[in-house]
């Protein structure tokens, strides 16, 4: 009975990661898709640090995001693969400051990629120029999100969840 009701409750945190992350990502008003972009919901990449569930949750959540917020079907895979290469990664770092490194490399790399990708099909330059444009404006992104956001938040997190002792440990 307690094994049913501890895998509950990791199901309810993921769901509940899942839904913060596609509903801060929909309705905050500020740039969340292309070129230049911060995701709040971004905050949350550093969370499978500290726990597990936040690494489907993410996926789930960033895939319904963009889903519902960009027209662009590759959006919706690479966008989605990006964050959960990056959670995966996260959570094996040995501590929270390098745990906030893997979205900021994983979404420069893909999505700068792949913004870099429809600006050449656009017609408007060539690839390498673009990428590198494009990565390092999703990375400064993401870098603000995850460091000044999502550093704090997980230690804010971690002493109030009970993960303080992976935080203290790991940290």
């Amino acid at each position: 009975m307690s094994e049913t009701r501890f895998s509950t409750r990791r199901l309810a945190l993921a769901g509940l990661i899942a839904a913060l992350y596609a509903a801060a990502t929909l309705i905050l008003p500020i740039p969340q898709y292309m070129g230049v972009q911060f995701r709040v919901a971004e905050a949350m990449t550093v969370l499978p640090f500290l726990f597990p569930e936040a690494i489907p949750g993410l996926a789930v959540g960033c895939f319904l995001a963009n889903l519902l917020g960009s027209p662009i079907m590759l959006d919706w895979i690479f966008g989605t693969l990006a964050t959960l290469l990056a959670a995966l990664w996260s959570r094996r770092m040995p501590n929270l400051y390098l745990a906030a490194l893997p979205p900021v490399v994983c979404n420069a790399a893909i999505v700068g990629a792949e913004i870099a990708w429809f600006t050449v099909q656009s017609g408007e330059g060539t690839f390498w120029p673009a990428y590198g444009l494009s990565a390092l404006t999703v990375g400064l992104g993401e870098l603000a999100a995850c460091y000044l956001l999502g550093v704090p938040l997980a230690k804010m997190l971690g002493k109030t969840l009970g993960a303080r002792d992976r935080l203290e440990v790991r940290e």
